[in-house]
């Protein structure tokens, strides 16, 4: 399993306890949440697939994977789980099926959700759900130079709220986030303003 699929896995536990009245507290959740990042962190340097599987891919297969996996989002659907329900069921996967035939599974398991930052151009069509671990630059809080004595950096955070709020012909998205310190900080305008102060993770 990925590092996505088990942090879901783990958000749907979190979900069970909360209905079976037994929660967890934050501070258990996100033990548990930092002990997956520490296994998959462990796994992935052992793992000699640093390379981008997408570059893998032709030309052409790259266009079509990139225009099922936007159609995918922009349908609210996560675009592996479709694939492997495709999979699973023996159904036709139209225009990606050269990834089930010529691919395979291993292959599939290996995109991540920061590969396609690569593309500059398709970097928006992976939106953001509650669970989702990103990174945020401190240029969100504090002013930031790349040569002055406060430079970028990087910290790990999961995305807990997502606000879209429409005000006639504009729109825009606002994202609350909690960090592993249990703090929570909400970052408006997270795909049209602030879209260059956070990134997928990197394993």
């Amino acid at each position: 399993m990925t590092t996505d699929e088990i942090e879901a896995a783990l958000q749907a536990a979190f979900n069970c306890c909360d209905a079976a009245s037994c929660p967890l507290t934050d501070t258990q959740k996100q033990i548990l949440l930092q002990v997956v990042e520490q296994i998959q962190g462990n796994h992935n340097s052992r793992v000699s697939d640093i390379a981008n599987p997408l570059d893998e891919l032709t030309s052409e297969e790259l266009e079509a994977f990139l225009q099922f996996v936007k159609a995918e989002e922009e349908e609210n659907r996560t675009w592996k789980v479709q694939l492997l329900n495709d999979w699973l069921l023996q159904q036709d996967s139209g225009k990606v099926q050269f990834i089930r035939q010529s691919y395979g599974l291993q292959w599939l398991n290996r995109v991540e959700s920061y590969h396609f930052d690569k593309y500059a151009y398709f970097e928006d069509a992976l939106k953001l759900r509650i669970g989702d671990r990103i990174e945020v630059c401190n240029a969100l809080w504090e002013w930031v130079q790349d040569n002055g004595p406060c430079q970028r950096e990087w910290v790990p955070c999961m995305v807990i709220q997502i606000e879209h709020i429409s005000n006639g012909d504009d729109s825009v998205t606002n994202c609350q986030i909690r960090f592993y310190s249990g703090n929570e900080y909400e970052i408006q305008g997270i795909y049209e303003w602030n879209r260059y102060n956070w990134r997928w993770p990197k394993g």
